[in-house]
């Protein structure tokens, strides 16, 4: 019985890589860099020194048509040396500008931040990236040129620095992560995004009714995404695209690591009902394995190395086509990873929601 029951939980979770897979492979029109809307990007940063800077150059690099860009960077009532970095960094660049949250709005943190800016904004088209990531020159243009007349969202895909196996480990997971919602979406089910690589079309969010009128999220990316779905109006894409990969880091170390996966997890309550199929084939499947000691069996364990390989042959497309290395050593720390936490994050998450971020608490 138990290897019936890990033979029909794999044959779930490899049917959801395949369809993940045509979704991933999907392609999308483009319009010509001379059609290209106006753009306003925007980054909240909260206690960023660190970070900061490198982000800042990055941005300032960006290739766009003249006259329809501009950079807000919003300081998040940082208490460290953000604001005055971001001040020396922009004082003689006309295209950013630094703002502040708005102290009267009803709205808290991040969503905030972003809210506050997109009033402010002059662009058609909103870009988000996140102050600790860096961004290639061609991003901007790359994800606009997505936006047909019909297209209300562009996500684009975030790798994480993995000099290091530690870090390479999260990179590989984040990839398998923003695959899966990438192939979601291109087959019309938003379950999932990512908001240090998410664009939508303005209008799209008004017509949602913006943060202000949105249900609050700790993944307030993902509720953005919600509502302008909901609409029933735009296409949501999310083009597998090297030209427009952010760069993040990762978490240093596996408490900073703990409180983003559950914050995620935490996110993952508002998924629709898709979106906990898919993370429930996950959570069996890796049970089973985590479960093999106990139930050790020839098929079993051929069961087992199978999963193991169909995630690795998951994986190389998706690393080969965002220009990035799959190592084999920060694959197989990723699906120890992998196995462990999605068997014990939902569990946690039960008794805890409680989520710490940035020095706030929600």
């Amino acid at each position: 019985m138990p290897e019936l029951i890990f033979t029909i939980a794999l044959c779930l979770y490899f049917s959801f890589l395949i369809l993940i897979t045509i979704g991933l492979r999907k392609k999308f029109p483009r319009i010509k860099a001379g059609e290209l809307p106006s753009a306003t990007i925007i980054v909240a940063a909260r206690n960023e020194e660190k970070n900061i800077v490198t982000c800042l150059e990055s941005l300032n690099k960006l290739t766009y048509p003249g006259g329809k860009l501009e950079i807000i960077i919003v300081d998040d009532f940082s208490e460290d040396n953000t604001g005055e970095l971001i001040d020396e960094f922009i004082k003689d660049k006309p295209l950013f500008r630094k703002i502040y949250p708005d102290k009267d709005s009803k709205l808290f943190g991040k969503v905030n931040a972003i809210a506050t800016a997109v009033k402010l904004s002059k662009g058609e088209i909103i870009l988000l990236t996140d102050a600790d990531c860096t961004v290639p020159p061609t991003w901007a243009e790359t994800i606009a040129s997505y936006y047909q007349k019909n297209v209300g969202i562009v996500n684009g895909f975030t790798i994480l620095n993995n000099d290091e196996i530690f870090s390479g480990m999260q990179s590989v997971d984040l990839v398998f992560l923003l695959a899966s919602a990438a192939g979601t979406i291109n087959l019309n089910y938003p379950v999932s995004c990512i908001g240090n690589n998410m664009s939508f079309r303005k209008q799209a969010y008004i017509e949602a009714g913006g943060y202000e009128k949105l249900p609050f999220s700790v993944t307030e990316d993902f509720i953005l995404l919600k509502g302008i779905s909901e609409l029933k109006k735009y296409k949501i894409i999310y083009p597998m695209d090297r030209n427009s990969v952010v760069i993040s880091k990762s978490c240093p170390d596996l408490n900073e690591l703990r409180k983003q996966k559950k914050r995620w997890g935490r996110g993952g309550f508002d998924a629709p009902f898709g979106g906990m199929v898919i993370m429930g084939a996950a959570f069996l499947a890796n049970l089973m394995v985590l479960l093999s000691p106990l139930f050790f069996s020839t098929v079993w364990l051929y069961l087992a190395v199978f999963k193991i390989i169909a995630d690795y042959f998951f994986l190389i497309p998706v690393h080969n086509e965002l220009g990035a290395k799959l190592r084999v050593k920060c694959f197989l720390l990723f699906e120890v990873y992998f196995i462990l936490y999605t068997v014990i994050l939902p569990l946690i998450l039960l008794f805890s929601r409680k989520i710490s971020w940035k020095g706030r608490t929600y």
